[in-house]
């Protein structure tokens, strides 16, 4: 059974940052991309950043290219999100993905809230 467990949000000022990490079983980490997507309420979730397989390739959100940085470390089976220069714009709940066995896995998310 796949699983993803994210963790690593909290309560930060503007300015600040976190580091948000998804620790992934159940599946051949190393083959799969991963996705960060995040969702506040009453919106749909967005793709944030994802990264290839061998973590060669990444990609983001506009309005997150330059201060969000994903990486994996496909030993430990966990991908990571560097979110620094937080802005209240950015509290929403953080979700990782991976798209196995013909579905979307998704964990229980991790809240982001910048607040000061």
């Amino acid at each position: 059974q796949v699983q993803l467990v994210e963790s690593g949000g909290g309560l930060v000022q503007p300015g600040g940052s976190l580091r948000l990490s998804c620790a992934a079983s159940g599946f051949t980490f190393r083959n799969y991309v991963m996705r960060w997507y995040r969702q506040t309420p009453g919106k749909e979730r967005e793709l944030v950043a994802h990264i290839s397989a061998g973590g060669g390739a990444k990609s983001y959100l506009d309005s997150v290219k330059g201060r969000f940085t994903i990486s994996r470390d496909n030993a430990k089976n966990t991908v990571y999100l560097q979110i620094n220069s937080l802005k209240p714009e950015d509290t929403a709940a953080y979700y990782c993905n991976a798209f196995v066995s013909g579905r979307d896995w998704w964990g229980q998310g991790t809240q982001v809230t910048v607040s000061s």
